[in-house]
């Protein structure tokens, strides 16, 4: 991961299509060390994170063409695997609710935030990703309560958070101080979740 915050800091485009590949390879790999493929709830959490994979290679080109409209679709996609995935373990409805009023609550803010500076094509599909984003750190939170899984609940939050760093980069200011610290805290998020798995071996 150094390698690549150093290739988006030099601005040099093929160290960074040869580096976040291999940053993200690296959280699948050790899903599967983890024994992603031991239980249903391993294999379904590394579809999700590979969902990730393919949304982080989508995101690579610069702007806000066609191909990070396709990003965003691959991360949606991902949430609502990842939520699917927690929703097969031990969920506090009352956890879900309570994070579902704080998510919603920080996801309207986000949302006033972002509205005026969104290109018209592009104000649907982020209004549905902050929804899914919400839902899925919500799920996260019953986790929380309900199976005790605190790996769940930070995953969830960091990843939801790094995304923040993402909407600033692409919407407001393409500053490198975003990326300084948005990509080790997606990238944590995301070994976070997998090592999940290995609870359910």
């Amino acid at each position: 991961m150094t390698c690549l915050i150093a290739s988006e800091w030099r601005e040099w485009q093929p160290g960074v299509w040869l580096f976040k590949p291999l940053a993200s390879a690296s959280f699948l790999w050790a899903a599967l060390a983890w024994g992603a493929r031991d239980s249903t709830y391993g294999r379904v959490v590394f579809v999700a994170l590979i969902l990730c994979a393919i949304g982080d290679v989508l995101l690579i080109p610069r702007g806000r063409g066609r191909v990070f409209l396709l990003g965003i679709g691959s991360f949606l996609l991902g949430h609502l695997v990842f939520a699917v995935a927690f929703l097969g373990l031990d969920v506090s409805r009352a956890g879900v609710a309570g994070g579902a009023i704080a998510v919603g609550v920080v996801a309207l803010l986000v949302w006033r935030w972002l509205r005026p500076n969104l290109p018209s094509d592009f104000r649907t599909p982020v209004l549905a990703y902050l929804v899914v984003i919400g839902g899925m750190v919500a799920v996260a939170l019953g986790v929380v309560f309900g199976a005790g899984m605190w790996a769940v609940g930070v995953g969830a939050v960091m990843f939801a958070v790094s995304d923040l760093s993402v909407a600033r980069r692409r919407f407001i200011v393409p500053r490198f101080i975003e990326q300084l610290w948005g990509l080790p805290l997606y990238f944590g998020a995301q070994f976070l979740l997998a090592s999940t798995v290995a609870v359910q071996m």
